[in-house]
């Protein structure tokens, strides 16, 4: 090949590495800047976690919105914006300084600033029927899912702050909350142990693991033991909330900015990094509050700093 006849790649303004409500919301922002936009998603379907939840009734102006819908609103935003979508596994983000190349299997990508969107997952607890019964009755948010269960009884697993707090939610609207955890103490905070302890509607579950997940349509039983006995029963609930933790999706990319203990992307709000050109926005970011509206916020926040960013070094 001649140097006249070598092609150079593509320089983008910008590669959004995610396509969840932070990555998608990134790319509209990233369009009506004007910005040259490249989203690299690695499965074919957008919408992050959301597409799994069953009904969404916190995001505001779409009240009681199946999370696919939403998720499918959001890329009909993206497509209609024209920004480009690939479908690409990334592999690693090298730092040429001036500009990054973004590596993936479909073939490398240069750009000028990155913006990294790769969401989290919930840990599950790989029993029989929880995914089947996702999203009718089995679910991992009780802040977004809790106000379907009103004066019904649910089940959270767990034991760490954030299952004593969903425990604590429920129990507001909830006619019983069962709290299993599968050793004799919880690891939450003591004033949380103590505010569960005072719920007359909590019922505190210890020694205990579910089994299996029963239901037709939607979640009637649960099948638990007791570790230390053995003793097998069903728990009758309409309800299971998973809390044994979540991971940020950041364990296979590598070049990626500093991370805390938990693999999260150091960063505040604005979503800037350790790296200068690279940014962060929804659930891989270190932050308070893990919803689509604060993702969604996150991908309008990161832009806006990339667009500073490029002012400065361009």
């Amino acid at each position: 090949m001649t140097r006249g006849d070598k092609r150079r790649r593509k320089m983008y303004d910008v590669i959004i590495i995610g396509s969840g409500p932070a990555g998608l919301a990134a790319a509209i922002y990233a369009k009506r800047a004007a910005l040259e936009t490249l989203v690299l998603e690695k499965t074919p379907l957008s919408g992050g976690q959301i597409i799994n939840t069953y009904e969404v009734d916190n995001y505001p102006g779409l009240p009681g919105i199946s999370g696919m819908e939403l998720g499918q609103k959001m890329r009909g935003h993206v497509d209609a914006e024209e920004a480009e979508v690939k479908t690409a596994t990334v592999t690693d983000i090298e730092d040429k300084q001036d500009h990054k190349v973004v590596h993936t299997n479909q073939g490398d990508f240069e750009t000028r600033t990155v913006v990294l969107a790769m969401g989290a997952s919930h840990r599950q607890l790989g029993v029989p029927g929880e995914e089947d019964l996702c999203g009718m009755g089995v679910s991992y948010c009780a802040t977004c899912d809790g106000a379907f269960f009103k004066n019904r009884d649910v089940a959270v697993v767990g034991g760490g702050d954030v299952a004593l707090e969903d425990a604590l939610f429920l129990a507001r609207g909830c006619r019983k909350v069962y709290l299993i955890h599968r050793r004799d103490a919880f690891r939450g905070a003591k004033v949380l142990q103590q505010q569960v302890q005072a719920k007359e509607n909590i019922v505190c579950l210890m020694d205990s693991v579910v089994d299996q997940i029963l239901g037709q349509d939607m979640v009637e039983k649960l099948h638990i033991s007791n570790t230390k006995t053995k003793e097998a029963t069903d728990l009758p609930v309409q309800g299971i909330f998973i809390a044994v933790g979540i991971k940020p999706n950041t364990d296979t990319i590598q070049g990626l900015p500093k991370r805390d203990e938990a693999g999260y992307i150091l960063a505040a709000e604005d979503g800037v990094t350790d790296i200068p050109g690279i940014f962060v926005a929804g659930d891989c970011r270190t932050k308070q509050l893990r919803q689509v509206i604060t993702a969604a916020a996150d991908g309008a926040n990161a832009i806006t700093s990339v667009e500073h960013y490029l002012c400065e070094t361009h």
